[in-house]
């Protein structure tokens, strides 16, 4: 199957609604350089999978999918952080964490074929 757009690409879905469910998580906190840096991060991974699509060459591209699953570990980081700080509850953070294991696995199997 032939990728035409980054939109097909579904680690990109993945990491868009991961992006917006720690928006709507974080969005308001009045802590504002733990905000900025979560939401800075977990923007990365969608945006580095979609700038490096549009590079249109396979090493370009490569190298823009191992800097956005570098930032899918940044969001784990900082969700078991946020985690032991009491922003957000357990269960939580399990789920956006699994979702950006997964989002990282996809990458990873991206890069191989590659």
């Amino acid at each position: 199957m032939k990728i035409n757009r980054f939109e097909e690409i579904i680690a990109w879905q993945k990491a868009k609604v991961l992006t917006v469910k720690i928006y709507s998580l974080f969005g308001n906190s009045k802590d504002y350089g733990f905000k900025d840096q979560i939401l800075r991060a977990s923007v990365s991974v969608m945006n580095n999978i979609a700038e490096g699509f549009e590079r249109r060459t396979n090493n370009e591209f490569k190298h823009f999918l191992y800097v956005a699953k570098g930032s899918c570990g940044e969001v784990r980081s900082m969700l078991l952080l946020a985690k032991e700080l009491g922003k957000i509850e357990q269960r939580q953070a399990d789920q956006l964490c699994s979702q950006s294991e997964e989002i990282s696995k996809i990458l990873s199997g991206f890069i191989k074929t590659l």
